[in-house]
C-alpha cells in the first residue's frame, strides 16, 4: 500500500495513533506549562513547486507566506505569537541572496506582532523546503477548539474567500485578467502573496465573547475544508447561505458562477478564521470587525450543505475530496 493510495486524510489517521488524543486534532497543539498559561505549538512545511515558485512568489513573499501560515494557526487557536524556529532544506547551488531575502520576508511578517526568529536548523536537500514551528501563548480557558461547535451556533467568517486563489490564477495565467483594472489585479495578487493572519481578531473576541463558547479554525485549506473539519470534529452539520459568503466584488463580473464557487469554497490560502458561536456573540463580532459575516448555522444533520436563496444553483453538499490534497 502506497501513501498515494490512502491519501492525506488516510495517512493522518494512521499517524495520529502515535499522539495523545487530547493534544491533536486542532490547528496547533496545546501544552499546559503553568496553571494560567498554555504553550501553543504549530508546524507548517512549504516546498518549492508545491507551495511557492519563482513564477508566483518572490523570496520575500515566500518568507512572509511561510510565517503567515503558522501565525494563522495560532490565531485559530486563540493564541498570541511568541516566536518561531526555521528549518531550511536547501540545494547547494541556491544563491545566498535568495536566502537572505527569504528571511527578510519572514522578519517583516513577524515585526507586526513583536515575535522573533529564535533558532532552527539547516540541511542540504534536493528541493528547497521551509519548515517553520511557531510558538504562542494563551490562557487555558481561552483556547479555541474545533470540536466544541453546537447545534444552533452561527458560523462566522472574518473576511472574503477566493481572493488568494484568484491571485494565484492571475500570476500563473496573466491573460485571464485582461479585463480587470490594475488595482483589481494587484489586490487579488497581494491576497495570495501577502496574506494577513487574523491575530487582530483575538482581542475583540476576548472583549465581547467568552472564548469557551467559540469553536473554530483557519481557512488556509479552503472555506469548505474548514467548515467540514469543524463539523466532523464536533459531530454536527451545517447549512451555509451562498449569498452571505463575502467574496471579492470583482468575481461577480469576472468569473462565471462555477468558477466563483470553486475559488470561494475550495481555493484555500485566504487565512481567514471560521468561527462557530451563539448568534448574539456572532452579531457583536460582525458589528465590531469590518468584513466579518454570518454565513450559516450549525445543524444536527451531519451534512454540510450550501444553499442558494436565489435558487440559481442547486444545493451543494460539501466534501473534503474537492479541496487541495497532498496525495
Amino acid at each position: 500500500m502506497k501513501v498515494r493510495d490512502i491519501g492525506e486524510q488516510g495517512l493522518l489517521k494512521i499517524l495520529q495513533r502515535f499522539c495523545p488524543p487530547d493534544v491533536i486534532g486542532d490547528d496547533a497543539a496545546v501544552l499546559i506549562t503553568e496553571p494560567d498559561k498554555s504553550l501553543v505549538v504549530t508546524t507548517d512545511v512549504l516546498v518549492d513547486k508545491v507551495h511557492f515558485s519563482e513564477i508566483t512568489t518572490s523570496p520575500e513573499d515566500a518568507g512572509w507566506r511561510a510565517v503567515a501560515a503558522n501565525l494563522s494557526d495560532l490565531a485559530a487557536m486563540g493564541a498570541s505569537p511568541l516566536g518561531i524556529t526555521v528549518g531550511l532544506g536547501l540545494p547547494g547551488d541556491i544563491e545566498v541572496d535568495w536566502v537572505e531575502r527569504l528571511y527578510c520576508g519572514m522578519s517583516e511578517c513577524l515585526q507586526k506582532y513583536s515575535a522573533l526568529i529564535v533558532g532552527g536548523d539547516l540541511v542540504r536537500a534536493p528541493v528547497t523546503t521551509i519548515s517553520i514551528t511557531a510558538f504562542g501563548q494563551a490562557h487555558p480557558q481561552n483556547i479555541i477548539r474545533r470540536h466544541t461547535a453546537s447545534v444552533g451556533d452561527a458560523i462566522v467568517v472574518t473576511g472574503v474567500h477566493g481572493a488568494s486563489r484568484a491571485g494565484l490564477e492571475l500570476l500563473l495565467h496573466p491573460e485571464v485578467g485582461q479585463y480587470l483594472s490594475e488595482v483589481e489585479k494587484q489586490t487579488l495578487i497581494k491576497a495570495h502573496q501577502r496574506p494577513q493572519p487574523r491575530l487582530d481578531i483575538l482581542p475583540i473576541i476576548e472583549k465581547i465573547v467568552n472564548k469557551s463558547t467559540v469553536s473554530g479554525m483557519d481557512s488556509s485549506d479552503g472555506l469548505a475544508d474548514a467548515i467540514l473539519q469543524i463539523c466532523r470534529a464536533s459531530n454536527v452539520g451545517a447549512l451555509i447561505e451562498w449569498q452571505k459568503i463575502p467574496i471579492p466584488q470583482v468575481f461577480k463580473s469576472w468569473l462565471d458562477k462555477a468558477q466563483a464557487i470553486e475559488y470561494t469554497l475550495y481555493g484555500g490560502e485566504d487565512f481567514e478564521l471560521v468561527l462557530c458561536l451563539p448568534l448574539y456573540g456572532a452579531l457583536r463580532l460582525v458589528q465590531e470587525i469590518p468584513g466579518t459575516a454570518v454565513i450559516g448555522t450549525i445543524t444536527s444533520n451531519l451534512q454540510v450543505v450550501v444553499h442558494d436563496n436565489s435558487e440559481k444553483i442547486p444545493d451543494q453538499v460539501l466534501t473534503l475530496d474537492r479541496g487541495f490534497q497532498h496525495f
